[in-house]
């Protein structure tokens, strides 16, 4: 495997996450990893990250996490900043996994989003944990 520089924001507990670092190796790269829960990114880390996806800090909160709830964050009455802090005070909140490459930074939900900003090719089949055919034989892509 070859090291680039392409880093995932992982959860190991995360199907998604794992299907996606599967397949920045199936395309024969060792990405750097960043276990978020455990290392959370900086505000000026994250800040930039929801940057370079392009999308409302909104879309990056996970919803379907006990903090989401608690702490009321379906009212709109939320900036961004206070986004922002909340995902640094509960990492559990930042969706995931986030990919990094030279190509692009998305959020790859699902994991096959991670194709698009890979430079290397598929070298094989990949199968998502459930049984989904994402890439042939030959390291095309499935539509």
């Amino acid at each position: 495997m070859t090291n680039t520089n392409i880093t995932i924001y992982h959860n190991p507990a995360c199907g998604t996450s794992r299907n996606t670092l599967e397949l920045i190796r199936n395309s024969g790269v060792e990405p750097t990893i960043i276990h978020y829960l455990e290392t959370p990114p900086s505000r000026e880390t994250l800040e930039s990250l929801i940057q370079a996806m392009g999308m409302p800090v909104r879309d990056l909160l996970r919803k379907n996490v006990p903090p989401y709830e608690v702490l009321g964050l379906a009212e709109e009455r939320f900036s961004d900043e206070e986004l922002v802090d909340a995902m640094l005070s509960h990492p559990l909140l930042i969706n995931r996994p986030i990919v990094v490459t030279p190509l692009g930074t998305k959020l790859c939900r699902p994991s096959e989003v991670v194709l698009d900003i890979l430079a290397s090719p598929q070298q094989g089949a990949f199968t998502k944990e459930d049984g989904e055919r994402v890439v042939d034989v030959k390291g095309h892509r499935i539509k």
